[in-house]
């Protein structure tokens, strides 16, 4: 199947930056997987008899689609999938996710079939700083190359714990033997040996990689040329961003389109918080007698099916949505009143992230809906030194510890009482993940006043990334556990979830949610400004 480019940044002349354009080919790659590996008898080229099953559907919350990638093997954009399915029913767009909960993976010995998580976006994901950066859900990693290298050695592609040997080699055959002769190969310049090394007359301008971005791959060794494809695969993922003017601010929703039409500000001042560019914001909004809106004039979506508006009920939703608390704990008056989202002091304009790690409750209801309620906060969780005395027994598989059950890195289910995903909790104070412990350390540290691991290990249960909220209609079911299929239900969700915090029993809930106020009433307006955010990507 010849698939469409999807590259959001260029350079002046028009054309993709040849190392984003050559990610994005290696991003697209089928054969790094184990299934191409166990099948191919070494061949490099091989065309297979019959693909993985996995990838022969993509799923959904409703009926699977046919699979762009099916008589193939699992590649990046399996589970990151942009207009593969688009115009599709029970598909549609996508912003580098999928359309079900939890993503299908190859099958194994270890009877896994899904990820322990949905599938999370990638548009606009690696906008944070480098000196904050952490990655996955749980802040596995420290780097992007780190993320992909482990991504295309690990179980994703089908690749168990022991085998990151066997994978890395298996990668780099595939680079050093493609013979340039397979339809992506084509669409891309040809054999990797030749485009890496970027110095044939043949190559054409687009594809002919800088420099710092070329290798020898007939006499670099297997770490080498793995550290490059994820080099380039970094080049691609740090170019998903959406639609931005020449300046570098977002201007593709009917809501980007609104604070221009306002001559708001749309980004925050140098030196400016995010969150304090928020508060400006809001004020602002508060301060001014009538605001223009946006209408079917001012713009078009054509792969959401709402209207390009930014009315009354969505600046509604936006004011609900940046009021915080005066004072917290809430009065009971204030809390029957409602209109306080404190969305800001977790998802500030304009990223609509703060790319930190909050519990919202999504896995203690996940739990509870399958073992009753109050089950998760009766869950026994070991402490630092248990989990330390039997490693095996508590933390996930890696290649230092194969055979480690990882019950706190799971999905719930009815069959496997105690199994549930904890987060940050496997990450946290595991020397099997060194890069990210200073990172986590200082991010823990800001908000506790005994820093010793002993003392933050429980602070880490069940804590997770926060994704951004820009295209969220792109990108459903949401939270990590994918059980929330619209935005209205997410919306509801967080009403209910605060009260449950207020009341003393959501388990290690995030501070933020006891300053959320929200009644039913809320839910409408702030679930129209949350559609606002939508823009087409593509």
């Amino acid at each position: 199947m010849l698939l469409e480019s999807h590259i959001t940044i260029a350079e002046d002349n028009g054309t993709d930056p040849a190392e984003v354009a050559i990610g994005e080919r290696l991003f697209l790659e089928t054969r790094f997987a184990q299934f191409f590996f166990s099948h191919a008898n070494g061949d490099a080229n091989a065309r297979l008899e019959s693909g993985d099953p996995v990838v022969d559907v993509t799923e959904t919350l409703d009926t699977p689609l046919p699979g762009p990638f099916a008589g193939q093997s699992i590649n990046c954009r399996t589970c990151h999938l942009v207009d593969e399915q688009g115009g599709m029913p029970d598909g549609g767009n996508r912003t580098y996710t999928d359309f079900t909960r939890r993503s299908p993976v190859p099958a194994r010995d270890d009877a896994n079939i899904h990820t322990p998580r949905n599938s999370p976006p990638l548009v606009n994901a690696f906008r944070v700083k480098r000196s904050e950066l952490l990655l996955h859900f749980d802040g596995e990693f420290a780097t992007v190359q780190d993320l992909v290298k482990s991504t295309l050695t690990g179980r994703n592609f089908g690749w168990i714990p022991q085998e990151q040997r066997q994978a890395l080699a298996h990668i780099a055959h595939i680079i050093r033997h493609d013979d340039g002769s397979g339809e992506l190969e084509q669409q891309f310049a040809g054999a990797y040996a030749v485009v890496l090394k970027g110095t044939d007359p043949i190559i054409p301008p687009e594809f002919r990689l800088p420099v710092r971005f070329r290798i020898d791959v007939t006499t670099a060794s297997d770490t080498e040329i793995l550290d490059v494809v994820a080099k380039l695969i970094e080049a691609y993922l740090r170019s998903l961003v959406f639609a931005q003017d020449t300046a570098g601010i977002f201007n593709g929703s009917p809501y980007d389109v609104f604070l221009r039409k306002n001559d708001l500000p749309r980004a925050p001042d140098k030196e400016e918080s995010d969150i304090d560019y928020g508060r400006r914001l809001r004020k602002l909004l508060d301060d001014l007698m009538t605001l223009p809106c946006v209408s079917e004039g001012d713009g078009t979506l054509t792969t959401h099916q709402q209207a390009f508006i930014f009315g009354p009920l969505e600046l509604r939703g936006l004011k609900i949505f940046l009021r915080e608390p005066d004072v917290v704990p809430l009065p009971p008056e204030v809390i029957a009143q409602g209109t306080i989202g404190n969305c800001i002091a977790c998802h500030a304009p304009p990223n609509f992230t703060d790319f930190r790690f909050h519990n919202t409750g999504a896995s203690q209801e996940e739990y509870d809906a399958i073992h009753g309620s109050g089950a998760f906060a009766a869950l026994s969780i070991p402490d630092l030194q248990t989990r330390r005395h039997d490693h095996n027994a508590y933390l996930p598989p890696t290649p230092q510890h194969p055979d480690a059950q990882g019950p706190f890195r799971d999905s719930p289910a009815a069959d496997k009482p105690g199994h549930t995903d904890l987060g940050l909790w496997n990450v946290y104070a595991n020397a099997d993940f060194p890069k990210p412990q200073v990172r986590i350390q200082r991010l823990l540290c800001q908000h506790n006043t005994s820093c010793g691991p002993r003392h933050l290990l429980p602070k880490t249960i069940v804590l997770f990334r926060r994704p951004g909220l820009r295209d969220l209609g792109h990108s459903a079911p949401y939270f990590h556990t994918g059980r929330q299929g619209t935005i209205e239900a997410v919306v509801g969700f967080y009403t209910g979830i605060s009260a449950l915090l207020r009341a003393g029993r959501l388990r290690n809930g995030a501070p933020e949610l006891a300053g959320m106020a929200l009644v039913t009433g809320d839910i409408a307006p702030l679930s129209a400004f949350l559609k606002a955010l939508n823009e087409d990507y593509n």
